[in-house]
């Protein structure tokens, strides 16, 4: 293999070869390939774009990469769920228990947020004690003992799309639906679950910007899922405001067990368990989305939810009480220069004063502040007073508090109409 040839081709618009693929990605692995040709790769597939076998052996090739997870001695059909990121998005901190609670092994490898997204492991990691590095045995012993884990992932799953992911950041390659599309399925499809729930996220705060951009990239998860053998689901899901009220890791912890006692936000609560229904459907258990949907109202409604959350957090060493969450110090309003509806809310920019404050970090080696972030207490179509409080900013001392309300408040745009109402959930592919 030519490293030059192949770029030179793509560069061209040829279609490569499932083995020409495979033998560049697994070169690159093994260093064989340098950065500075996977990057001229990466840039010609930005441009020309890859076919669908094109892309389908991309992602088979980054599997090949390094081990995947045999979940095959649980004896059950494990589902997973995967969101493309968004700002205050707790959900899978809700879906995972509601799904073991239904009777269901639930089985997921997460991340850490990058930039104005939060990562679920970053949101576990507020809670005192928490272990979210498991061995793959204790991975699927714990799987098998409390019916659920989520975990980091592991530096021996998809080494190639690590690698790969780091130099499209740096390149500015990441815009491209293939490449997206085989980084998130090459991971999901390494990590064994036979069934899985896509939340992919549309709007200011995501990554897809409009409804058909993430059409597209759903359809292409949902075929290369099929590929492998897998059992998909797409919802896209609105993010054109934050999803609940809390963004910023303990805030949102918090908001989660709320929500699993049947008292958080309206938009989380659809969300999850919509998402849930669908797992259940796709389970072992031989029902329907609506059943689905109907079950997992009832395991909130009776407490099995919130008993199977704090038998995970118990299980991976985490204290689930509220009062073991760490609190900020200052908590300082952001208020409303106008009375009216509240229009819009610049979703990206909530994200970026939060992480501003402390909770996210803009590189991967960066620490984090647990306990700051922001409360969103007017969303989309509420009406305001003037002076009336439109965010609790939550920070570490009162300089940071006080770019933080100024930053939250530029947010905000209020009007004399209240907006059309829109649905958490906009369209499902299958």
């Amino acid at each position: 293999m030519r490293a030059a040839e192949l770029i030179q081709r793509k560069r061209d618009g040829e279609e490569l070869s499932p083995d020409e693929l495979r033998e560049f990605v697994l070169a690159y692995v093994r260093d064989e390939v340098p950065d500075y040709q996977m990057s001229a790769f990466c840039m010609a597939v930005f441009f020309r774009g890859l076919s669908v076998a094109e892309t389908h052996a991309l992602t088979e090739a980054m599997v090949a990469s390094g081990e995947s997870i045999d979940l095959s001695p649980l004896g059950r059909r494990v589902v997973d769920k995967h969101s493309t990121g968004g700002v205050g998005d707790k959900a899978s901190i809700v879906i995972g228990p509601i799904v073991a609670a239904c009777g269901v092994p639930f089985a997921k490898m997460s991340g850490r947020g990058l930039g104005h997204t939060g990562g679920t492991l970053d949101k576990l990691e507020s809670i005192p004690g928490m272990r979210i590095e498991l061995s793959h045995d204790e991975f699927i012993r714990q799987v098998q003992e409390v019916g659920m884990a989520i975990v980091g992932q592991t530096a021996d799953l998809v080494p190639a799309d690590k690698r790969l992911y780091a130099l499209r950041d740096v390149t500015a390659t990441v815009d491209n639906v293939s490449l997206i599309a085989s980084s998130i399925m090459s991971k999901k499809i390494a990590a064994g679950a036979d069934a899985i729930v896509l939340d992919v996220k549309v709007g200011d705060g995501a990554f897809m910007k409009t409804l058909d951009a993430a059409r597209e990239l759903a359809q292409a998860m949902i075929d290369l899922g099929r590929e492998a053998g897998r059992d998909v689901v797409c919802e896209l899901t609105d993010m054109d405001q934050p999803l609940g009220r809390a963004v910023g890791n303990a805030l949102e912890i918090r908001e989660a067990v709320e929500t699993l006692n049947g008292t958080g936000p309206p938009d989380v609560r659809e969300l999850v368990l919509s998402a849930v229904g669908h797992l259940l459907a796709l389970s072992d258990l031989d029902v329907g989305v609506e059943e689905g949907y109907r079950r997992a109202e009832a395991a909130v409604a009776s407490g099995a939810a919130l008993e199977r959350y704090e038998r995970w957090i118990e299980a991976q060493g985490g204290d689930p009480s509220m009062a073991a969450l760490p609190t900020a110090p200052v908590v300082r309003d952001a208020s409303a220069a106008e009375a009216g509806f509240v229009q819009r809310i610049a979703t990206t920019d909530v994200g970026l004063a939060s992480l501003r404050l402390g909770a996210g970090r803009t590189t991967k080696d960066e620490d984090i502040d647990h306990a700051v972030g922001l409360i969103c207490r007017a969303k989309r179509g509420d009406r305001v007073a003037q002076g009336g409080t439109l965010a609790e900013v939550h920070a570490r001392d009162e300089a940071s508090a006080e770019r933080a309300v100024a930053e939250v408040e530029a947010c905000y745009t209020i009007g004399a109409e209240s907006p059309e109402p829109r649905p958490i959930v906009l369209d499902v592919l299958r």
